[in-house]
């Protein structure tokens, strides 16, 4: 079922209540009013015929005549009056007599001075009646068909109306959802035709700040994050094939050289050599590549811990300088710390090391003397980390690229690199909630400072 469809049905069904309980109330209230002023009628009649026969001592005869004859044209009150030892004193119709009094009936009258009840759908009044000192005993019945029929037509009306009104309501409701879903359905419809080639497309607003407006503009922040995923991936897999097929290609053409020839020993050597040169920069280009996948994690499906940073950038040292005895990697504090918490952040040991690992790689391959230190210190808050050189810097116009993947500036003709280190580490260093920002001056050096906060 359609929301549309649901919220009119419950827009009907709430009005429908609302409408049964009003309608309750009015008949209940009518209902009630009926009964009292019938039995405030009852009263007076009472009254008025127990005075007419006891005050002015109309005849019996007379006054049932009257009875009678009124009755055979409306319904007429029947009155019986007793004394308080249940003698009857008069009555209007002996041979109808509804009411049927009691010894019983006539004592209670007698005590509570007047009650009221029905007999089958007849209403019935008994009151005590003082005259000249004595108590009399009168009762007073009647059917009210004026009032039942007043009823009766209320409540086929409130029926009537009901029924009217919830059509009516129905329809309207109908109307009002589907002008309120129009915006919905337009944005449905151009929603379907968006696919993977034409994410430039966008959701209309209609220009006010209302929940669809916010819906709207949502899924277009939405769109842009996609198209920007979608040409950063074909970006991403551009690269990846071109810094892939060079290697692959240089390794084809040697073995292909070194099958189709007769060489001597030490030209086989050299091309072995040269084939295992290409296949290790497809392995570190292959690590590089794994290591950014593991990058652009949803940051809830990495585990994290609380990691000593003066820890890692020893084991970061430590596998540089495996790989690459040459290198002088420095480590300093600019000053002592108390507690392990003012070097300690909630991290991911193995992505930490990765991007300390590639700052100390690049400061020392792009110096004359490969060499590169790290100054540690700390606030109350983060830890700052100052990865600096004396190398060849970084040029102006490079370093608005220079964490874009597979982005090489005027420096690769200095050091081998597929482009992918400093990208890999400012997502790295974003994972861990933290800053990465650079300076350089060229032939002078190249300062990366990272801020992390504590645990």
């Amino acid at each position: 079922m359609k929301i549309r469809t649901q919220i009119t049905l419950l827009f009907t069904l709430i009005t429908a209540t609302i409408l049964l309980a009003f309608a309750a109330v009015i008949y209940y209230t009518a209902k009630e009013n009926r009964e009292q002023e019938f039995y405030a009628l009852l009263k007076k009649e009472a009254v008025t015929k127990a005075n007419l026969f006891l005050n002015a001592r109309v005849e019996k005869r007379t006054l049932q005549d009257i009875y009678h004859n009124n009755r055979k044209i409306l319904n007429e009150v029947e009155v019986a009056i007793y004394d308080t030892s249940f003698n009857l004193l008069y009555h209007d119709a002996v041979d109808i007599d509804f009411v049927k009094e009691t010894r019983q009936m006539i004592h209670e009258i007698g005590q509570e001075g007047e009650i009221s009840f029905y007999q089958h759908a007849w209403q019935v009044v008994g009151l005590r009646y003082a005259f000249k000192g004595r108590n009399f005993i009168v009762t007073a019945t009647a059917y009210d068909q004026y009032g039942y029929n007043k009823m009766d037509n209320l409540l086929k009306s409130c029926i009537i109306v009901f029924i009217i009104s919830i059509l009516v309501i129905y329809i309207a409701g109908r109307f009002f959802s589907r002008k309120a879903f129009e915006p919905v359905m337009k944005m449905t419809e151009k929603a379907a035709i968006i696919s993977a080639t034409n994410l430039d497309l966008r959701i209309p607003g209609n220009g006010s700040k209302d929940e669809l407006s916010e819906l709207a503009n949502t899924f277009n922040e939405m769109l842009n994050r996609l198209e920007n995923s979608f040409e950063a991936q074909k970006h991403f897999v551009s690269n990846i094939s071109h810094e892939l097929r060079t290697p692959l290609a240089a390794i084809i053409t040697e073995l292909e050289l070194s099958a189709d020839k007769d060489l001597s020993i030490a030209a086989y050597k050299n091309a072995v050599n040269n084939a295992l040169n290409d296949a290790k920069k497809l392995a570190r280009l292959s690590n590089s590549l794994l290591d950014l996948a593991k990058a652009s994690y949803d940051p809830s499906e990495i585990a994290f811990k609380p990691l000593r940073i003066d820890e890692i950038l020893l084991d970061a040292r430590q596998q540089v300088q495996k790989v690459n005895a040459k290198y002088k990697i420095d480590i300093h504090f600019e000053h002592d710390f108390e507690d392990d918490r003012q070097i300690s952040v909630n991290g991911n040991e193995y992505l930490l090391k990765v991007a300390f690992v590639n700052l100390f790689e690049n400061g020392c391959k792009f110096s004359n003397g490969q060499q590169s230190m790290v100054s540690i210190s700390f606030d109350q808050e983060k830890i700052i980390l100052r990865f600096s050189d004396k190398g060849i810097g970084i040029s102006a116009e490079d370093m608005k690229n220079i964490f874009t993947p597979f982005y090489r500036g005027g420096n690769k003709n200095f050091a081998e690199g597929n482009g992918i280190g400093l990208s890999l580490t400012q997502k790295i260093i974003a994972l861990h909630k933290g800053t990465i920002t650079v300076l350089s001056q060229q032939n002078t050096g190249t300062t990366f400072t990272l801020e992390l906060p504590h645990i």
